[in-house]
């Protein structure tokens, strides 16, 4: 029998629109509204967590039921973690690499929750005081502070590593019985949560601005846009214009997101999509440096030594 203070009041709200019941946790997708699941855990009164993998043949929108909670909250948003999620995107595969959301709660201020028709995410909620009384020298940090304080909204974006994914995946695919299950997921978040933290305390951040919905949706409008077009190194000027903002502010955001300059990002990028090419498309060297823009191959070979560890060729004999 599940315990109903165990279970998140979104996805009980979230069966009660699909007319369906909750097994284990669990809501199972039925087929007249598309297919997949969707499972809620309440650890305890600081951290929770929703696993979602589904696809609904419409979008639902329904009332949020943690508006108005007097809680501050952090969030951590997995997505792009199942297996198979990178398929669903032919074109510049690197757009579908596995990263994580951390923001706080200052940024979910609408009363109203759009479930989106395709949807493949874990979400971490966890109490950020709780988290404060752990760590006692957070001050130091600036990006720690501002987000254990959680008195303004902020977002950034991580980049998920091998031994980050290694923990999703215990968390999706690991069997445990239902006695030990939530003391199981509670120490994989909590480990997930502590290793990103670890992560962004790295960031060489001095401040930290505030930030709105409309500047964020401006520089994740710009991310897509440099990821569109790899081939093409991005032009600053160009981009703030296109943001509607100045160029200073646009440089300063994205770093402050991302934690890398918009040119260092976009390289980035520009590699793991060339080590896919290799690897993946049988591309030759000449063809994948060419595809992305390079008309010097002794330049790419450089570039991509830098990012990857290897010279191309090496890299293509290898995969």
């Amino acid at each position: 029998m599940q315990d109903n203070h165990t279970i998140p009041d979104v996805l009980k709200i979230f069966a009660e629109l699909l007319g369906t019941n909750l097994k284990q946790r669990k809501l199972e997708i039925p087929s007249r509204f598309g297919s997949g699941y969707c499972a809620g855990f309440i650890f305890n009164e600081h951290i929770r967590m929703l696993i979602s993998n589904y696809q609904l043949h419409e979008n639902i929108v329904m009332k949020n039921p943690e508006f108005n909670k007097v809680k501050k909250m952090l969030f951590f948003k997995f997505q792009n973690i199942f297996p198979g999620t990178e398929k669903r995107s032919e074109k510049n595969i690197v757009r579908k690499l596995p990263s994580v959301l951390i923001g706080t709660s200052r940024l979910n201020t609408d009363d109203r929750v759009s479930i989106h028709t395709n949807t493949d995410t874990i979400n971490i909620e966890v109490d950020a005081d709780y988290l404060r009384k752990l760590f006692h020298d957070a001050d130091q940090s600036p990006v720690l502070k501002s987000l254990l304080q959680n008195t303004e909204p902020f977002l950034f974006e991580q980049l998920i590593y091998p031994s980050l994914q290694n923990i999703v995946n215990e968390i999706v695919t690991e069997e445990v019985e239902d006695t030990f299950r939530l003391f199981f997921l509670r120490i994989k978040a909590e480990e997930l949560i502590c290793r990103l933290l670890m992560e962004l305390e790295k960031r060489n951040e001095k401040r930290l601005y505030a930030l709105n919905t409309h500047d964020i949706e401006k520089i994740y409008e710009i991310k897509e846009h440099i990821l569109e077009r790899l081939d093409i190194p991005p032009v600053i000027d160009d981009l703030a214009l296109k943001a509607g903002m100045s160029s200073t502010k646009l440089k300063r955001l994205f770093r402050q997101i991302f934690g890398d300059s918009i040119f260092s990002y976009y390289q980035g990028f520009r590699m793991k999509e060339a080590a896919y090419l290799l690897s993946e498309k049988r591309y030759t060297v000449s063809e994948t440096g060419y595809a992305l823009g390079f008309t010097n191959l002794s330049h790419f070979s450089k570039i991509f030594n830098e990012h990857i560890g290897m010279k191309p060729k090496q890299y293509s004999m290898m995969n």
